[in-house]
């Protein structure tokens, strides 16, 4: 017989995890004493929210289950929000809550989260795939390998388990579950796409996120070549195929390209709609004269299948790196002949102002970090600046969400993955209203050697809502900070070395000297980037 928590760290330590995420608290203790007796590292995050964007990061990163752990009541409340962000991410996140001892549950007590209190598995059903309460012993075994099929299997996702102290402290006869093999659903409909394809005249594959969840990186790039067919990113999509790729005609939607929606305009005959839900960032500038004569959209979940471009649509359901591979394997010729594309347009460059324009610094950076640089857009104008204007040379190095979207998961999820793969150059392109909110995570970095390269956009400002106020009525209000963040003074309170950069050589130097700190440290470093609060942001084309 052995202890619910010490099951639940067996199995942490039978996946291959290296860190848990969370913060203590009475409710779950039983668990975290036992990591003590394992080589996991339990990371002391600084919010549960927090803790829950660096399991999933560590997650994507290591293609495995994240675990966030959190104490109950308010401890699991503020995990939601990283629920509802792993799930638009696709994550695999274990996330364990808990709950004061259940055979006290119908008393008074403190951070109850029964039915009787804030009830927490009712909460989280919303933004999981599957949330459920472990009320006795002998239930861990089913509820745990009901919670790891759905988080791995098919669209992966966030699952919840809330689990009582004295139900952890209890004991049962052990087991041991390996990670479920993911068996990919493949579409009868690739067959019938081929002749289609073959005979196109104005195909484009329309890339998104879901190229990322699947890793189709490889297929999604046989696939343009083998029909010659362009290629456009949506903003979830960015980073899911080469910019410097003769095809590539850029993004779509916010931070998109004049290329792309000028051959978009010509009426395309055939799109395939790849991983993506065509969501209200995606197909901004998406005109009348754009709508395709035939789609083919590829997704695991059909719910918006259909939903936001009206034309004759063709769901092909399954896993989109198996099905991208059988229709690969169906065709035994493709397209000889180049497609004709919109000759590439240099952006203008920005208007001298008084202070540093944003492109300026994505030129810096592009300028200064590597290729195989993996780069985690953090929700705000400066990640949108990074979709129209930062060159991906590698597929899967620049991941955001444009569906969620919660400011300051991109520190988190930063801190999760450089934690996986410490290997990896890790950059997180945050603003100052994202590091108001979960910028005490850079003080998890530090303590736990995540060596994440944080770049700031400071323009003292929220700038999204602001500059989209002002499109609205012609003021705003609530979108600038009164006491701006000072971000070389934050980041030194915590340890960290920091710049405070005005111009864009400051950028290029500031970035060369924390690589070489970084290197010698394994320490994460700020940059901080005084921007122009005036510059017009590509996000304006969203109702």
């Amino acid at each position: 017989m052995k202890k619910l928590a010490t099951i639940l760290t067996d199995h942490f330590e039978h996946w291959g995890l290296t860190h848990v995420f969370g913060i203590p608290g009475k409710a779950i203790s039983p668990i975290l004493f036992e990591l003590l007796n394992t080589d996991i590292e339990f990371v002391l995050s600084k919010h549960e929210g927090a803790a829950g964007f660096e399991a999933s990061g560590y997650a994507m990163m290591k293609n495995t289950p994240g675990v966030a752990i959190g104490t109950s009541g308010p401890g699991g409340t503020n995990l939601l929000t990283a629920a509802g962000q792993a799930k638009a991410f696709h994550a695999p996140l274990l996330i364990i809550t808990g709950h004061p001892s259940m055979k006290d549950t119908g008393k008074g007590q403190g951070q109850d989260s029964s039915m009787f209190g804030t009830d927490l598995c009712r909460m989280f059903e919303p933004v999981t795939k599957f949330s459920a309460r472990v009320e006795y012993a002998e239930r861990l075994a089913p509820l745990l390998s009901h919670a790891l099929e759905k988080a791995v299997t098919e669209v992966q996702g966030p699952v919840h388990l809330s689990i009582p102290f004295d139900i952890l402290l209890d004991e049962t006869e052990p087991f041991l579950l390996d990670l479920p093999n993911r068996t990919p659903t493949i579409s009868p409909e690739t067959e019938n796409l081929i002749p289609l394809l073959n005979r196109a005249e104005k195909p484009v594959l329309f890339v998104g996120k879901g190229v990322h969840a699947s890793r189709a990186y490889e297929e999604v790039e046989k696939v343009a070549e083998h029909w010659q067919i362009p290629v456009v990113t949506t903003p979830g999509g960015k980073g899911a195929f080469r910019t410097d790729h003769n095809l590539s005609l850029g993004g779509f939607g916010l931070g998109g390209t004049e290329e792309a929606a000028e051959y978009l305009k010509g009426k395309t005959d055939l799109m395939l709609v790849l991983g993506t839900r065509l969501s209200d960032m995606s197909l901004p500038g998406f005109t009348d004269d754009m709508l395709p004569d035939q789609v083919f959209h590829f997704d695991y979940d059909p719910t918006f299948i259909g939903k936001s471009l009206f034309t004759e649509t063709t769901a092909v359901l399954g896993d989109l790196k198996a099905n991208l591979q059988t229709l690969l394997s169906q065709s035994s010729t493709g397209i000889s002949h180049l497609r004709e594309l919109p000759e590439p347009k240099q952006p203008p460059e920005p208007a001298p102002t008084e202070r540093m324009s944003a492109v300026s610094v994505i030129n810096a950076m592009r300028n200064t970090l590597s290729d195989d640089t993996i780069l985690f857009g953090d929700d705000g104008s400066h990640s949108f600046y990074g979709i129209r204007h930062f060159d991906i040379r590698k597929p899967g190095t620049y991941f955001f969400d444009d569906i969620f979207g919660a400011m300051g998961n991109g520190i988190g999820f930063s801190v999760g993955a450089a934690l996986a793969d410490p290997g990896a150059p890790v950059v997180c392109l945050t603003g100052d209203g994202c590091m108001f909110m979960h910028g005490t995570e850079i003080s998890t970095a530090y303590n736990y050697n995540a060596p994440v390269l944080f770049i700031i956009m400071n323009n003292e400002r929220l700038d999204m809502v602001e500059k989209g106020m002002r499109k609205m009525i012609g003021t705003s209000i609530g979108g600038v900070y009164e006491t701006p963040l000072d971000g070389k003074v934050f980041a030194n309170s915590m340890g960290l070395d920091a710049y405070k950069c005005h111009t864009s050589e400051d950028i290029e130097k500031a970035v060369i000297t924390a690589l070489q700190t970084i290197k010698d440290t394994n320490k994460p470093v700020v940059i901080e980037a005084i921007i122009d609060g005036d510059e017009i942001p590509p996000t304006m084309g969203r109702q």
